[in-house]
């Protein structure tokens, strides 16, 4: 084999490497989802439909086999990680799935994002509003890493023609 010839294999691989490595969700959020908000599930009768929504907790219920989560909806990014760039947010969802999730854990405020069919709908009382909130029977949950706030400080140049090309 001439040296072009591993040269051209080595940058082949390289570039599968790089586009494999390029993933936009991990792969337990990964498919084919109908674009609905929960909101939108209200609206129209969205029972059965197969999506992916992910928010932030309101409040963790473990019940005698399964728990359920109450969420505030936001969109969600490339990687299916809740995205909270305003206060856009698209409505309350449940989402339950099967066996024991520790509040300890899936804190208030903590980011998930889930995956399953719209199973039902539930009425909840949200203060004095009386809130119909869709179900799903969730296949994945994913709760994300906590992100950590870093302060950017930026500094002016030291002499004032840096920067200027």
């Amino acid at each position: 084999m001439s040296r072009t010839h591993r040269i051209h294999l080595a940058l082949a691989a390289a570039i599968a490497a790089v586009v494999t490595g390029c993933a936009t969700q991990p792969r337990p959020l990964q498919g084919d989802f109908a674009q609905i908000s929960p909101r939108q599930a209200v609206e129209r009768d969205a029972t059965g439909t197969l999506v992916r929504w992910g928010g932030r907790i309101v409040e963790v219920e473990p019940q005698p086999n399964r728990t359920c989560f109450h969420m505030i909806s936001t969109r969600l990014d490339a990687y299916g990680r809740p995205y909270w760039a305003s206060d856009d947010v698209g409505g309350r969802f449940v989402a339950c799935r099967t066996g024991f999730y520790d509040p300890a854990v899936f804190e208030k405020n903590r980011e998930v994002t889930f995956t399953g069919r719209v199973d039902g709908y539930e009425n909840r009382r949200i203060g004095q509003y009386d809130y119909r909130l869709p179900r799903v029977e969730a296949e994945v949950v994913y709760l994300w890493p906590v992100r950590e706030r870093v302060d950017v400080v930026t500094r002016p140049a030291p002499w004032p023609w840096w920067g200027w090309w």
